[in-house]
């Protein structure tokens, strides 16, 4: 597909949480037509539970964008609204649906998904989080041409990312935001110029990663410590993951492996909690952890904590 220079893509945007609204930005700054932005309707958040927009429809409504908010996408009013726009591309960023195959067929050229992984690794809903927790040194975003299988499509374009020893979900997060805005822009270049090319994905290598279940949150202070280390990065900021401590169920965040030596103690015991957070055995190793949060409170360095609670050593937790 090459264009008249005279032409711009006409473009539908289908995304909903932060990490989508880089790629919104991008497009509405760059040489293409956003003609609309399809995002999940209006959820209760905080304490309040007041009705709040989404991060996509609030940056679309800064653009004067026309946002439509269908509750079911495969709805057959909303797919003649889609229709109805003519779009050349669906450009889908963490929507929270899965789009039905007559919603693939709709974009004159294609629908393009921005995938937070390097295909075909980790298909599915949370890419990012599961990245961490099998301690991933490396991620990426995958530019794919959907197809109705989950994650299927071929790919157009890739771009890679470090994880570092202590990179948390949040900040790997915001890193592959920005990257995927910039790969997608680069994918529309390449389309422009009829120069993308697309590559099916290899049989091999395929994993999934799938909807993260409450279970997982909880801490099993049995399990190696890297294995903590990796579950309490890939829950921070949120949801967290959590222990019991006192009869309260607490979360945790900010862990520091400190020794390689064997810990006599059973797992879970509190070794030391000082200035420097808690000092947590595991099953090989200890662990310190340097922030917590305690039930409706806010998230605090555990010095903090310590100042208003003590906790003795030999405290066990979970």
């Amino acid at each position: 597909m090459i264009k008249n220079s005279q032409e711009r893509f006409k473009i539908v945007f289908m995304g909903t949480p932060e990490f989508a609204v880089p790629a919104l930005k991008a497009l509405i700054a760059g040489p293409d037509e956003v003609s609309g932005v399809v995002t999940q309707p209006d959820r209760p958040r905080g304490r309040g539970r007041k009705l709040l927009p989404s991060p996509v429809k609030v940056e679309a409504q800064k653009a004067d964008i026309p946002v439509f908010q269908p509750e079911k996408v495969a709805n057959p009013d909303f797919v003649e609204t889609l229709k109805g726009l003519e779009p050349d591309l669906l450009v889908v960023c963490a929507f929270g649906q899965i789009l039905p195959q007559r919603v693939l067929d709709i974009p004159r050229i294609m629908p393009i998904n921005i995938h937070g992984s390097l295909l075909p690794r980790y298909r599915g809903a949370a890419p990012i989080q599961w990245a961490i927790l099998n301690g991933d040194k490396e991620t990426g975003i995958t530019i794919m041409k959907m197809d109705a299988g989950m994650d299927t499509g071929p790919m157009l374009l890739k771009r890679s990312l470090p994880i570092g020893p202590e990179t948390t979900f949040g900040e790997l997060s915001r890193k592959m935001a920005i990257l995927g805005a910039e790969a997608l822009m680069e994918a529309l270049d390449l389309l422009e110029r009829g120069r993308l090319k697309e590559v099916a994905q290899p049989e091999e290598g395929v994993t999934y990663a799938p909807p993260i279940k409450k279970e997982q949150l909880k801490i099993e202070w049995d399990a190696p410590a890297w294995n903590i280390h990796c579950q309490l990065r890939a829950f921070d900021p949120r949801p967290g993951a959590w222990t019991i401590m006192e009869g309260q169920r607490v979360r945790l965040f900010s862990p520091l492996l400190v020794s390689d030596e064997a810990i006599d103690h059973g797992p879970g015991t509190v070794l030391k909690a000082d200035e420097d957070g808690l000092l947590v055995s595991c099953s090989d190793r200890a662990l310190l952890i340097k922030e917590i949060q305690w039930p409706g409170k806010k998230r605090i360095p555990v010095c903090d904590f310590l100042r208003g609670r003590k906790l003795r050593q030999g405290t066990r937790l979970g």
